[in-house]
């Protein structure tokens, strides 16, 4: 079996969804090759069998009258966006420009008759002359070259519009009397239907070019907008790093990074690369890498990530990835990815926009006839012809979802949430169940003090602090979970002070450990023998939400008893809350025992439960609920999720989880709890009614201009605006989804 690549190709010359049409039908000819392209990034994405090298695949593309080339390299890439898209971007503003000083005059005495002085026309036709030659220039040539391939683009109706009125009106000027001395020209919103020669039309052949030029010039600075996100991320990096080595530091090339190697990183700079911190404590800003808004407290052993910001104090870290292994650079990958696919909308309307184009023509020219066939002037027919031409153009039916997949993608990413392309999106607007593991996603993962209850008001007596460091001083030597997490809670204090020194320690196997601790006998263990009422209660308690309880004697009275666990995320009670509003019902599935998974489930108000399931288990579950009609998704973040995240109509994995289980995910939430689910399932919400809309636009918009131009209802110059008007409201649209802003949710005081 032959393997099959991905290839992408930057595809240059592509105008309309017709080019994209072309561009994909010819690729799709060869053998074993399957191509998706998208309009709004000009690139596309070729499936093909190994053995078809990828210069075959340029040829293609060529033979088709664009051109074709392969990306550069992330690393040679420049960071502001791409070099060749910049320089065509400036051109066209030049043309514009150029084209704005010549036709501006044109069109004002074309339209304001008070202001035609005599032999005005013969001054409107040598500044129309280099507009229709120069201005209209890229769409002639690309118009030939369609003929040449015998395809027909957005290209071939402006050329032809332009040709058309500017030929009709040199007729007129030279040989239809247009060019007497004193003539005067009134302007109409439709064409004149009277006999005779003396109306030209060098406004339109002016005015094309001109609103054409204008709107893609907006469109282009536009769709640089929705591309914003890429360049954001890739405006995160760092050019040199601070290598420290021997104890000496010296600057380094980013490139020349490798993993194992120990940099440093000052208040104020951001991280070079993914590491680990060796030395020094500080706060890190994470908002710009996952949408983390508050800044997270980082010291020796904590990860970090590469692009996010060190705010406080000096640190040293050790780089633990580099290159494309990155977080940063995997999201600029999955971005990419997502950007690159298609919507079934969008689909639909490629596949339109595909026989849009030769029907225009044959509608062009069958207006032309019919006005001809019933006695109207020629210049009526033809203007008639013009505004038909110009009109239908499929540009905002290219752009409807690829500007709103790029926005959403973007904000996404900016906010956490990394869509892997437009199912994904489908997908999460449309799920109605999800499947919640416990550990890792719904909890920290990782044991913890959750609460300690001291005796009171006794002989002896202790506050929880008193207790609970002592506590702690007896278990710095210990390597049981339950120890680490009670020295974890024990060791911050407001001054800062160390936990105090224990004496004559005792591991205690299976029942806890000893030691004497400022003179005072401290044994933390498994609670034991009659305790004081407070305690049993607390005890009771914590047994019944599934906690270990740890007692605490000092000098052999029950003093304390600290309730452990795996704490549930402050963001989960606000996701499974959000969810239900959100019509999504949520189903928690776990490995864990059934008394700990009903607990969890109570505190956050989820009522389906399955306990003890194995990743078999979980995947028979996932294919039980979308049995039922349910449009199932599955959050995990470990290998034993990973089956049942490839079983769901959608994978959600959270960012910090393990690669198996990103790779199957179809959605990766960058931050570490799941607050962000609701917020991927409303922006999806939000970008395919944005998709919608557009495309309700773009067909509603033809279905009507259309039939006024072939009525005669419609001035070639204003045919011209509407249709760049057109593709601004479609990009502009769906640049809104890069404002978009989730609700903010209550707080909820966790317990």
């Amino acid at each position: 079996m032959t393997d099959v690549v991905t290839t992408d190709l930057v595809v240059g010359g592509m105008t309309c969804a017709a080019c994209v049409g072309r561009v994909e039908k010819k690729l799709s000819r060869l053998e074993g090759v399957s191509a998706t392209v998208n309009l709004a990034t000009g690139r596309a994405r070729v499936s093909h069998p190994a053995i078809v090298p990828v210069e075959d695949l340029v040829a293609t593309v060529e033979k088709a009258g664009y051109t074709a080339a392969v990306p550069e390299p992330p690393a040679e890439r420049r960071p502001d966006g791409d070099e060749t898209a910049s320089e065509s971007t400036e051109r066209e503003h030049d043309r514009l420009v150029v084209t704005a000083l010549l036709a501006v005059p044109v069109l004002i005495l074309s339209m304001v008759p008070a202001l035609q002085f005599r032999n005005w026309q013969w001054l409107c036709f040598v500044l129309a002359a280099p507009v229709a030659v120069w201005g209209a220039w890229p769409f002639h040539v690309r118009a030939l070259r369609g003929v040449r391939h015998a395809a027909s683009t957005m290209d071939t109706l402006v050329s032809l519009g332009v040709v058309a009125s500017f030929g009709w009106s040199t007729y007129a000027l030279f040989l239809g009397g247009a060019g007497e001395p004193g003539m005067r020209m009134p302007f109409t919103l439709a064409p004149s239907a009277s006999d005779g020669m003396t109306h030209i039309y060098l406004e339109a052949a002016v005015g094309v070019p001109l609103f054409v030029w204008a709107g893609r010039v907006l469109e282009a600075r536009a769709r640089r907008g929705t591309g914003a996100a890429l360049r954001s991320l890739a405006g995160l990096s760092v050019k040199d790093v601070t290598v420290r080595e021997k104890g000496a530091e010296r600057r380094l090339p980013l490139a020349e990074l490798r993993v194992g190697q120990t940099f440093v990183v000052r208040p104020g700079e951001r991280f070079a690369t993914d590491g680990e911190v060796l030395e020094g404590s500080s706060a890190v800003d994470l908002s710009l890498v996952t949408g983390e808004s508050e800044p997270v407290e980082v010291g020796p052993g904590s990860p970090v990530i590469g692009g996010s910001v060190n705010t406080e104090g000096l640190l040293l870290v050790r780089a633990t990835a580099v290159g494309a292994d990155t977080r940063l650079a995997r999201i600029g990958r999955l971005v990419t990815e997502a950007q690159a696919g298609k919507a079934r909308a969008q689909r639909l309307a490629d596949t339109v926009a595909g026989v849009f184009v030769p029907v225009v023509l044959a509608l062009a020219v069958g207006t032309l006839g019919f006005w001809l066939g019933t006695g109207s002037a020629p210049q009526a027919a033809v203007t008639a012809c013009v505004a038909v031409l110009v009109v239908a153009c499929p540009c905002a039916l290219g752009l409807a979802t690829p500007t709103a997949l790029m926005a959403a993608t973007g904000r996404g990413a900016r906010l956490g949430i990394l869509v892997g392309g437009p199912q994904a999106l489908e997908g999460l607007r449309h799920i109605d169940a999800v499947v919640l593991d416990k550990t890792g996603t719904l909890t920290s993962g990782r044991m913890s003090v959750l609460r300690v209850t001291a005796v009171p008001d006794e002989p002896g007596g202790l506050g929880e602090d008193a207790v609970l460091r002592l506590a702690g001083a007896v278990e710095q030597g210990s390597e049981h979970p339950l120890g680490r997490a009670i020295v974890a809670h024990a060791r911050p204090t407001p001054t800062g002070e160390p936990l105090p020194g224990v004496a004559e320690f005792r591991a205690l196997p299976g029942r806890g450990a000893r030691g004497v601790v400022d003179g005072r006998l401290v044994e933390v263990g498994a609670p034991e023998g009659e305790l004081p009422a407070a305690l049993a209660d607390a005890l009771t308690s914590a047994e019944a939400d599934a906690r270990t309880a740890v007692l605490v004697r000092i000098d052999g009275q029950a003093r304390a008893l600290i309730a452990i666990g795996d704490a549930v995320r402050p963001g989960s009670y606000r996701a499974v809350d959000a969810l239900r509003r959100l019509g999504v019902r949520p189903v928690l599935a776990t490995g864990d025992a059934k008394a700990t998974a009903l607990a969890v489930a109570a505190d956050l108000g989820i009522e389906e439960v399955h306990a003890r399931c194995t990743p078999e288990d979980k995947a028979a579950l996932v294919r039980a609920l979308c049995e039922k009609g349910h449009r199932v998704a599955v959050v995990g973040d470990g290998v034993n999720d990973a089956a049942a995240l490839a079983a769901a109509d959608l994978g959600i994995a959270l960012g910090s989880g393990t690669d198996v289980a990103i790779g199957a995910a179809d959605v990766t939430l960058v931050r570490d709890d799941i607050e962000a689910l609701a917020d991927a399932v409303r922006l999806a919400r939000r970008a395919l009614g944005t998709i919608r809309a557009n495309l309700a636009w773009a067909f509603g918009y033809n279905m009507v201009t259309v039939p006024l131009a072939m009525l005669g209802l419609l001035n070639p110059m204003l045919a011209a605006a509407a249709m760049s008007a057109s593709s601004i409201l479609v990009v502009g649209n769906s640049l809104r989804l890069r404002a978009w802003q989730p609700p903010t949710a209550p707080r909820r005081r966790t317990r």
